[in-house]
């Protein structure tokens, strides 16, 4: 949408990899004429902060923030087949007459489904066991078959298996029902109140490119993001479009990193 506003072809170069460091890593040292800008999520933006202690970028120092493109929260699910509990009290009830005796996936240490589990045990006072698995399909197989009793993960990639009756969501780390599945409950209604763990992408320019280059590159994206054409995209990827002022993208990430540093911290998780 920015080639069809400018007429100027923009090129996406994905450097995958490293948690998306190495990505973020170029994004930050590119020329900041306007050029050159970066996407960025909560793991390379927030999370990768708290957990590498030697990272080679800083996610304030080093951007310009310029909006939020979209969000996605993450979602507790189970199998329909579990017959301990169908509901997110009944999971916290069973869970803390149990404990240590649940289990729920997790895609490794520090991943955005192990950090909102442990910011869950937290809130809910209770304890589970964590199973690794290497990426969602084993996981979800696993967790189908009752090989594990539950999982969080992004909505849009459980939502498909909720509406086939293959998972069960037991709630949404979102502070009111999500327009992506309003049908859903939130884990707030189960009496967790601000339980809100929302995955997000933004994009950023490198820090020093001047005030003017960005404010016009943040009104074309909240421009392009208000349009139902990518509205209607965005909800079939299980996205919702943001849209919001570089000012207030910039606060968002001072507060994400607040959150996800005491996550990381009291889940006593490091990687080198």
């Amino acid at each position: 949408k920015l080639s069809e506003a400018w007429g100027q072809q923009v090129v996406v170069d994905n450097r995958g990899g490293a948690a998306s460091i190495l990505g973020m890593e170029l994004g930050a040292r590119a020329t900041p004429d306007g050029y050159n800008l970066v996407t960025c999520g909560t793991g390379a933006m927030v999370m990768n902060p708290a957990l590498y202690p030697k990272l080679p970028y800083h996610p304030i120092r080093d951007f310009a923030p310029l909006t939020t493109l979209a969000m996605t929260p993450q979602t507790l699910v189970t199998s329909p087949q579990n017959a301990m509990f169908r509901t997110m009290q009944e999971f916290v009830s069973v869970a803390r007459s149990r404990p240590g005796q649940l289990s729920y996936a997790t895609f490794g240490a520090g991943a955005a489904n192990h950090l909102t589990m442990e910011l869950l045990q937290r809130a809910a006072s209770i304890s589970l066991t964590a199973v690794p698995y290497k990426g969602t399909p084993m996981a979800q197989l696993d967790l189908i078959s009752g090989q594990v009793h539950v999982m969080f993960d992004a909505i849009g990639g459980v939502l498909p298996h909720v509406r086939a009756n293959r998972l069960r969501a037991l709630g949404v780390a979102t502070l009111e029902r999500t327009p992506l599945a309003p049908e859903l409950p939130t884990i707030v209604e189960a009496g967790f109140p601000g339980f809100e763990v929302v995955g997000w992408i933004g994009i950023a320019a490198p820090a020093k490119t001047p005030a003017p280059i960005l404010d016009k590159l943040s009104a074309e994206l909240m421009r392009i993001l208000a349009t139902q054409e990518i509205k209607d995209r965005f909800a079939v990827l299980g996205l919702s479009p943001v849209g919001n002022t570089r000012q207030a993208f910039a606060k968002y990430i001072e507060a994400e990193l607040a959150k996800w540093g005491k996550a990381v911290k009291d889940a006593g998780v490091k990687l080198e």
